[in-house]
């Protein structure tokens, strides 16, 4: 599953560079598929939603970090945990329940991120 950032966030930045798929942003900051990955132009997610990985997104909140999960692979393909989650001083990166995905749906997103 993917990771979420709870409203005990206290907006310290601790998790975003750790981030290897740049699926992390600060509160408001707009996003794209394209940040840290290697997606350009119009791309089918294995989710199977068409995007187009150079647009920006709007946030997914204005107040504090968050989490892009389409792009929120657990840093599977890269750490054996998920960094965000290893550096963050109050424990508000936490699984997310609404995004469970398996260990192989993981590692496809990973690697359709990042074309090895």
């Amino acid at each position: 599953m993917a990771i979420i950032i709870t409203d005990e966030c206290i907006n310290c930045g601790a998790c975003e560079p750790e981030c290897p798929n740049t699926a992390i942003y600060e509160g408001a900051d707009d996003w794209r598929y394209a940040d840290g990955t290697d997606l350009n132009g119009d791309v089918v997610l294995p989710s199977g939603k068409a995007a187009n990985a150079n647009e920006a997104n709007e946030p997914l909140s204005d107040e504090i970090y968050y989490i892009v999960p389409d792009k929120c692979t657990e840093c599977v393909g890269f750490h054996d945990e998920p960094q965000c989650a290893a550096v963050c001083p109050v424990d508000c990166c936490v699984p997310d329940p609404a995004n469970e995905e398996s260990q192989e749906q993981l590692t496809a997103k990973q690697k359709f991120m990042h074309h090895d």
